[in-house]
């Protein structure tokens, strides 16, 4: 496993990152169990915010003790909107992560590009706390290609939070290159596509190839963190036979569907949009009978009631017709239901 240096933040950490996202469904024994083996295993690089429950304690928890902290390097975010809000998250931040510095801190999810001067006073929160030595770096998370596109050209961050994997676009590879240009690193979240993505080695090969590409892997059990620290001796690299793999996933996959990130939820009908709108995809990629019980049957059934509102599309950073998405996928499971269709 090759190690990466993170742009100009100077970070160097091997290319196999630690997304501590789904620690918030452990219970905290098990996550410190999971955090610790993923050190011991060579892992040096974690990434959770403040918006994922209790993932920062957990990750205080397990680094807190036997001196690990000093040997790595956490990135955390603020869904803050305001001075106030910004400096209430970072100092829990801080508190649930026991520790006196966040090596990255990023705005989470932003569809603004904040900038010194531009009113809110947000950039000047980040610097000020650098100034403090409460963040080493200054890193910003999107979700759209235009906004992300936007906040490099800034010149203003170190690191770019924004979906990758080996499903990205000609323009989200160009957003890679736009980041090296800009001597920024592109931590790569979503590195399996919401779980779409079922063949591992495949989707490290292709973060092997980008020198500035961090991925981080979101990790809940321990059969998961164990597939991912074995790459640490035995890196996959990319030949003819993944590439000729990775160009069919494309073929498949693309288009519009949906990832399962969940930010278009809730939905004022009670509908499961996350799961219910990728439900075809989940059937074929991750065949399982539960999906057929009479729980998820009635979950489906709920996208009869939907009244069309939108919410869902306006809050949905792949910009996806939802609403038409839902329809398309119950009309495939009712297939699939009825043994029309088999999976």
């Amino acid at each position: 496993m090759k190690s990466i240096t993170l742009g100009s933040t100077g970070i160097t950490a091997p290319q196999n990152g630690f997304g501590a996202l789904p620690l918030q469904r452990d219970d905290m024994d098990t996550a410190v169990r999971i955090l610790r083996r993923a050190v011991d295993g060579g892992m040096t690089f974690f990434d959770t915010a403040r918006a994922y429950s209790d993932s920062e304690e957990k990750l205080g928890r397990a680094f807190s003790e036997g001196g690990l902290r000093n040997r790595l390097f956490i990135a955390t975010k603020t869904m803050a909107k305001t001075p106030e809000g910004f400096w209430r998250d970072l100092e829990t931040s801080l508190t649930k992560l026991k520790t006196d510095h966040v090596d990255i801190y990023q705005f989470h999810q932003t569809t603004e590009v904040y900038q010194p001067g531009d009113g809110t006073g947000m950039y000047e929160c980040m610097l000020k706390a650098k100034e403090q030595g409460k963040i080493l770096h200054i890193g910003v998370t999107a979700h759209r290609i235009g906004v992300a596109e936007a906040l490099v050209d800034t010149g203003l961050y170190e690191t770019l939070q924004y979906p990758f994997s080996y499903l990205a676009s000609d323009r989200e590879k160009a957003l890679s290159a736009r980041c090296l240009e800009k001597n920024m690193a592109l931590i790569a979240m979503k590195g399996l596509a919401g779980g779409l993505i079922n063949r591992a080695d495949a989707a490290m090969a292709f973060m092997t190839e980008y020198d500035n590409v961090m991925p981080i892997w979101g990790i809940q059990r321990e059969r998961e963190l164990e597939e991912f620290l074995r790459f640490m001796t035995d890196t996959p690299v990319m030949d003819e036979e993944k590439r000729a793999f990775i160009e069919s996933e494309r073929r498949e996959l693309s288009g519009d569907f949906c990832r399962g990130c969940g930010y278009c939820m809730p939905c004022p009908k009670g509908i499961q949009i996350n799961n219910c709108a990728r439900m075809s995809l989940m059937l074929r990629r991750a065949p399982s009978s539960a999906w057929l019980n009479d729980y998820w049957q009635t979950e489906m059934a709920r996208i009869e009631e939907c009244v069309h509102c939108y919410q869902c599309s306006h809050k949905c950073p792949y910009e996806l017709d939802t609403p038409a998405l839902l329809e398309r996928n119950l009309a495939d499971y009712k297939k699939v239901l009825s043994g029309e269709t088999k999976v």
